[in-house]
């Protein structure tokens, strides 16, 4: 999706972090802890470092004030999407839900970063952190979506990412994070529901980020996609299904392991939100198990 020339953004709403000299980045660990925690809002504190690591600024994003950065830099395409969903949800939340929207906290980081719910490296992927009300991503992987997942790295793909974190931090102000146990797997698990519903609230947003206002400039803040776009979206989603992610890495899919839903599942989860467009249609918890 493309940025409307003449939106504004402020760059003063994305925190930006990088880790110190001597931290630990990467690894076997760090990938088992992709595999595992990849688009999750679990509390990491369990399986991340308990200790904390150096932190030092991170990347300047005072180039990101306008759409034409918005469109070239990964960095500012951030900031911009970051600001998109909030102009959504602060108006959706009330009266869909009949709650108050709190912007999450969003951090851009490099090599690692300290939060409350641990120590997290770059090969974790992207997350949110109920702790602290904070999604937390690396735009390096990005690359890795492509190279070890298969998703292309399109601008829409990228976005989708962030609109499923976000999706997180909704739940966790809706009160489902505190009523799911994401230990418990399986293909009908809370677990599953709660990623499935993520993608659901990524796809409602797109629905409708052509039409959600960007209050300094008066203008929308995206183009509508194209079909190509909303194929890149939905090749990421599919590139972060449990069943995919088995069988690329132990050669077959355990459905009693599951904890974020099949391939198929989770594009027709976001499909189900971008046409629904509405928090009531992606409620995947009232729904039976056939028909996650």
């Amino acid at each position: 999706m493309t940025f409307n020339e003449g939106i504004r953004t402020d760059p003063n709403r994305v925190k930006t972090s990088r880790a110190g000299t001597g931290a630990a980045v990467g690894g076997i660990g760090g990938i088992i802890a992709l595999i595992i925690f990849m688009f999750t809002g679990m509390d990491l504190s369990g399986a991340l470092g308990g200790g904390s690591t150096s932190e030092a600024e991170g990347i300047s994003l005072e180039h990101c004030t306008t759409a034409e950065a918005a469109n070239q830099y990964d960095e500012c395409r951030m900031v911009a999407t970051a600001e998109s969903l909030d102009a959504l949800w602060v108006e959706a939340l009330p009266v869909q839900a009949g709650v108050d929207y709190v912007m999450p906290s969003f951090t851009v980081f490099e090599g690692a970063v300290n939060t409350a719910c641990g120590q997290a490296t770059s090969a974790v992927g992207p997350f949110y952190c109920p702790a602290d009300q904070g999604v937390y991503l690396d735009v390096g992987f990005f690359q890795q979506l492509e190279t070890q997942l298969g998703a292309e790295n399109a601008p829409l793909a990228q976005m989708y990412i962030v609109a499923h974190e976000w999706g997180h931090h909704i739940q966790n102000q809706l009160g489902y994070m505190s009523q799911v146990d994401t230990r418990q797997t399986g293909a009908t698990s809370g677990a599953v529901r709660l990623e499935l519903q993520a993608d659901c609230l990524a796809g409602m947003w797109v629905r409708h980020a052509s039409s959600t206002i960007d209050p300094e400039s008066g203008q929308a803040f995206l183009v509508s996609p194209t079909e190509d776009e909303l194929r890149s979206a939905l090749t990421a989603a599919s590139a972060v299904g449990d069943d995919r992610i088995q069988e690329r890495t132990q050669g077959r899919a355990i459905p009693e392991t599951f904890s974020h839903g099949t391939s198929e599942q989770r594009m027709r989860w976001f499909a189900t939100g971008y046409n629904g467009g509405t928090v009531q249609s992606c409620d995947t918890f009232s729904v039976a198990g056939n028909q996650l």
